[in-house]
């Protein structure tokens, strides 16, 4: 055997670091069904209703262990590993904090519900920071846990759109309440003869406001989003994130287009259905006015749903986006990222179908539309990994162990929201 030959077989037979590190590809799946969250969904409902509401972080426990236990990443599901005392205490101090503000506000005690308010927008960040900290040390995947490291510096630094918000409708006030005396300072004949002229700047003041407040929303949805994907560990590895804020912006503009839009059928459909009741009407009030009556309030209940399936696209619109641009951007260090196939028109018909039939059912197909829901944006996401998933897993819970995640899971915060 010549030299040549030999080094040939060498290289046949040496491990291939470019296949070691062959990049694969996991599609998630989600592998529960409507049947079978029924049975939880309807024990959750009874029992919260038994219980005057005192059920709820009970069941807030069965479905997500529910949707995490029917979670598969690479043939593992996800698990939801959260103390139920935990959970019960974060309820609590949310309902004692809810009924003292109602209490304050019904008995007219005004500079208590300001301080509310006020201390609402200071706590904002420490109850989002703590929830966010809760459900990810809570969240398992092959035994590796999940850490939300942001300090409370980076948190409250991320928060500044709470603050602006707040700035902006108190100078709103106080600039409307500058504007309107100025109109009103009539004589008292000309008021009993009118209403009192409000200034077209007062207008302008409001409109201002309102779309301060919009951009403050897609801010404050921005920082929190992009802190929490920037700060989330798993083992020692740091996750990416690549959009920017306009994305944001972008997804927001098309939602309103997406509103404007469906209002604009909405109306439509409104005229039309109004020049056929109209005929409807005039020739039933010949046999009396119960009748009218009645078409009246069939009416209103149909202008309310009508209204409601208006807001369904565009909030399902935005959904869609929103989910599709978070997980088209995100990945773990330089060994794994996301790939999301989500279709956005099919998503926004299937909330559609979902919204008819809950109305339909009269509430009773809502966990078949949140099981289908789940399925069909879970299912689209595909997780690409630099290697095996038993190399990725066994390195991530190696730097797990030697790492400082355990300590500040261990600290984490309270259940406070839903």
């Amino acid at each position: 055997m010549d030299a040549t030959s030999a080094s040939d077989i060498r290289l046949s037979t040496a491990p291939s670091s470019e296949t070691a590190e062959k990049i694969r590809a996991h599609r998630l799946r989600f592998t529960g069904s409507g049947g079978e969250y029924f049975r939880v969904w309807i024990v959750n409902v009874l029992l919260s209703i038994v219980t005057l509401g005192f059920y709820t972080p009970f069941a807030r426990k069965r479905t997500a262990q529910y949707f995490y236990g029917h979670s598969m990443i690479a043939g593992s599901a996800l698990e939801f590993t959260a103390q139920q005392k935990r959970m019960v205490m974060g309820f609590l101090m949310v309902f004692a904090l809810t009924a003292a503000y109602q209490l304050a506000l019904r008995t007219g005690q005004d500079t208590a519900v300001s301080l509310f308010l006020l201390g609402g927008a200071a706590l904002a960040p420490f109850i989002w920071a703590s929830a966010m900290r809760f459900r990810l040390s809570n969240t398992r995947w092959r035994g590796l846990r999940l850490v939300f490291t942001a300090n409370w510096k980076e948190i409250y630094k991320a928060s500044w759109p709470v603050f602006a918000l707040a700035l902006v409708w108190i100078g709103t006030f106080f600039a409307i309440d500058a504007l309107i005396p100025d109109a009103m300072a009539e004589g008292e004949e000309s008021l009993r003869r009118r209403m009192p002229r409000i200034p077209g700047a007062a207008f302008g003041v409001l409109a201002l406001s309102l779309f301060l407040t919009v951009l403050c929303f897609i801010r404050i949805e921005y920082n929190y989003r992009s802190l929490l994907v920037l700060r989330t560990r798993i083992g020692n590895e740091v996750s990416r994130w690549k959009p920017v804020y306009m994305d944001f912006v972008k997804i927001w503009a098309g939602t309103v287009l997406m509103f404007l839009f469906s209002m604009l059928l909405l109306v439509a459909l409104g005229f039309a259905a109004y020049g056929g009741a109209a005929l409807l009407i005039k020739s039933l009030m010949l046999g009396g006015g119960a009748m009218f009556v009645v078409i009246l309030l069939v009416g209103a209940v149909l202008l309310l749903l009508l209204l409601l399936l208006a807001s369904g696209p565009a909030r399902a619109y935005r959904e869609a986006r929103m989910f599709h641009l978070v997980w088209n951007n995100t990945g773990i260090s330089t060994i794994a990222r996301f790939k999301c196939s989500l279709s956005v028109g099919g998503f926004v018909l299937l909330r559609l179908k979902n919204m008819l039939l809950t109305i339909l059912t009269l509430g009773f197909y809502r966990p078949f539309a949140r099981v289908n829901e789940y399925r069909m944006k879970f299912d689209s996401v595909t997780l690409y990994v630099k290697g095996s998933m038993d190399q990725l897993a066994g390195r991530l819970e190696q730097a797990q162990k030697e790492g400082f995640g355990d300590a500040l899971a261990d600290a984490a915060g309270l259940d406070l929201i839903g």
